[in-house]
């Protein structure tokens, strides 16, 4: 496992374990790994900082890199000869925006290049990753374009935020429609989706990683908030008009939560036959923030936020100016209480 102790990473390295898998975590030492695994260290960025990694042989790596390609391509060669088959945990931003609904792993491709040494782009930096991939390994690369990934130990703080915001409770601003669908990723899913298919020998090549449209709404991911904090908590419901008018930000000020419109259809109508034809399953979303819930309260509300992240959320002066406008008839239709 390449990285092995945050999000992602963490959850492949504890389903491996939990299946008395042998694993190595290779990091950089400023968190701990999961209990049980073998841990080696380096900086992936620093001149020979693969160093130890230059021996030993595994049957497979997984690897979340996010950053500068060059150090995907860097570790897939010297790891080429001596591993089996190589899982690099890539995004769905790798197909252009805006993405057709129903697009599959055929569409077109952001460019990347396996060279690049800065990621100024997240995109082209993961697409130039998936390349460096599959010129080491060939058809022994598997590229799973994960989109919006949510459960416990979350370090861009989508689902926390909503949660702490909501077990705050009083009138919380819930951007609609409520039926509005969503397709996400529980980590756990994903995980178990990758160390099935290295177990079972899955065909090398793209797959597009997130549970199928639909699989849950906002007003059932909100309404789970509620019931698993048990807060005092009244979610009034506001039309996307009127959250746009106000100049709130989809996404990044209501985490996970796009109007309909392209960018909805780019992240939450992805076509994903091909993973659930290999043997995805995506748990309920219940079961999620439930989980999640639990592992939040554990960090006394307090989530990890990934330092190359800016802090998601809404601020409660903003929610509170929305809700004077409402009240003083600024937004028809603005709300519902529910």
């Amino acid at each position: 496992m390449l990285g092995g102790t945050e999000f992602v990473g963490r959850t492949v390295t504890e389903a491996a374990l939990a299946r008395g898998w042998q694993v190595t975590v290779f990091h950089r030492g400023q968190h701990g790994p999961p209990p049980g695994a073998t841990a080696l260290h380096g900086d992936r960025s620093a001149a020979a900082g693969l160093a130890a990694l230059a021996t030993g042989e595994w049957d497979a790596v997984v690897d979340t890199w996010g950053g500068a390609p060059a150090a995907v391509r860097d570790a897939a060669r010297l790891l080429a000869d001596r591993v089996g088959r190589y899982v690099y945990v890539s995004t769905r931003s790798v197909y252009p925006f805006p993405a057709a609904p129903g697009l599959d792993e055929n569409g077109p491709l952001v460019p990347g290049s396996p060279d690049a040494t800065v990621a100024d782009d997240y995109s082209q930096a993961k697409r130039g990753g998936e390349i460096a991939a599959t010129e080491a390994f060939g058809d022994r690369a598997v590229l799973a374009r994960a989109g919006l990934i949510l459960g416990p130990y979350e370090n861009i703080g989508r689902l926390p935020w909503w949660l702490n915001r909501i077990a705050r409770g009083g009138p919380v601003l819930a951007p609609g429609p409520r039926d509005l669908p969503l397709q996400y990723i529980d980590a756990r899913d994903l995980a178990a989706w990758v160390l099935d298919g290295i177990g079972d020998g899955i065909a090398g090549g793209a797959y597009n990683l997130v549970s199928a449209p639909g699989h849950t709404t906002m007003g059932e991911l909100l309404g789970h908030c509620v019931r698993v904090t048990g807060a005092d908590a009244e979610l009034r419901w506001a039309s996307p008009e009127a959250v746009q008018a106000a100049g709130i930000q989809p996404w990044t000020e209501l985490p996970v939560w796009l109007p309909p419109g392209e960018a909805h259809d780019t992240l939450h109508r992805g076509n994903v036959s091909k993973a659930l034809a290999t043997g995805l399953h995506c748990r309920p979303v219940g079961e999620t923030v439930a989980d999640t819930w639990q592992w939040l309260q554990s960090l006394d509300g307090v989530a990890p936020q990934r330092p190359d992240r800016p802090a998601v959320g809404l601020s409660r002066e903003r929610e509170a100016a929305f809700w004077r406008q409402v009240d003083q008839g600024g937004w028809d239709g603005a709300s519902s209480p529910r």
